[in-house]
């Protein structure tokens, strides 16, 4: 549903007359793909009149009024890149080496794409498949389920940055029919390359400002497990707290009885995540071990799997290291143990 002359109000912004899309498709859940409540997505209205920085370090989003001394401040501290607004998004132009050939590529900006870089096939003939590459679930879009292959490229330059062995997703073009492709655009650029830099957006200028931060040489991984997992609600789990006291003087005593302490516990209950498989890869090591769609997680090397989050799991299935894993799952009633090592296959 689309509804106008909506205000939208974060700490203090206000934004009058906005337009506002409402998603009524209870099957599009963003909350059980990320692991914590999601309400909705702020898009081109909130960063199109403002300098909008994001702080990926910090978790923190900072918004500037567009003049002239903002401007002048942002500018010594961060390295610029020109940027074009098309179709109110925002686009780049930067290029992929390939098979020692350098190829120019125009790539959507998109912050909600985990992944480092999208490049779609068909978008030129230069651009093909590393032939070490494997099949996988690269996410959920409103289209529904994207599917398409992961591999491994020599280089991607942007601005004055360049990046070493990046983890590239190729879409297939089921996956991608229905989305309306402005002039040239080859893939996306996602928030594996942004969350390395300190990122600066200015619409009305269409501009890009970067600021490298600590994260900007660590290495490219992905997903070696082959195991898409989401959350799927909430469970009561009932938590034991040990409580320690201590006794107190009594009046007129003349002996002291501060060290002596009795313990007791005390039980409370916790609402905590439930995790499921959504997708398992075929011939992955998690596919190999026996785990399938639909199973629901106990344990996690021997850790029950709510004391986890969704994206602390994320990270151990994305080890730089090829680890051994223990997942015990609910199928049908029984409960069921599997290992399987994540193994780097590109």
């Amino acid at each position: 549903m689309k509804s106008n002359n909506n205000v939208l109000e974060i700490n203090g912004l206000k934004s009058i007359n906005h337009l506002l899309y409402i998603v009524l498709d209870q099957s599009f859940n963003l909350s059980s793909h990320i692991g914590i409540p999601v309400n909705g997505i702020i898009g081109y209205h909130f960063l199109k009149n403002n300098l909008v920085e994001i702080n990926y370090e910090r978790k923190r989003i900072v918004v500037y009024e567009n003049n002239a001394k903002n401007r002048k401040k942002i500018v010594r501290r961060f390295d610029e890149a020109d940027i074009t607004i098309e179709r109110s998004k925002p686009y780049i132009a930067s290029s992929v080496v390939m098979n020692s050939d350098e190829i120019p590529v125009k790539l959507l900006i998109d912050i909600g794409n985990s992944d480092a870089i999208w490049l779609f096939e068909k978008a030129s003939k230069s651009i093909k498949i590393p032939a070490k590459s494997f099949e996988d679930y690269l996410g959920k879009g409103f289209s529904g389920d994207v599917g398409g292959k992961r591999a491994q490229i020599s280089k991607f330059k942007m601005a004055e940055f360049e990046f070493h062995n990046p983890i590239v997703a190729f879409p297939d073009s089921v996956s991608i029919k229905s989305v309306r492709m402005v002039k040239d655009r080859a893939g996306s650029l996602g928030a594996e390359i942004l969350r390395r830099f300190t990122v600066v957006f200015d619409y009305p200028n269409e501009k890009l400002f970067l600021k490298k931060n600590a994260a900007f040489s660590s290495p490219f991984n992905y997903n070696k497990s082959g195991v898409e997992i989401q959350h799927n609600g909430l469970q009561w789990v009932q938590e034991t707290v040990r409580l320690e006291t201590v006794s107190t003087l009594k009046s007129g005593s003349l002996i002291s009885r501060e060290n002596e302490e009795t313990s007791n516990f005390k039980y409370k209950f916790a609402l905590k995540p439930i995790y499921i498989i959504s997708n398992v890869r075929k011939k992955s090591p998690a596919d190999i071990s026996g785990l399938q769609k639909g199973d629901l997680i106990v344990r996690i090397n021997n850790v029950e799997a709510y004391k986890y989050s969704l994206d602390k799991i994320n990270s151990l299935l994305k080890s730089e290291e090829e680890k051994w894993v223990t997942f015990e799952v609910e199928r049908d009633s029984q409960l069921l143990k599997f290992k399987f090592q994540l193994l780097n296959v590109l």
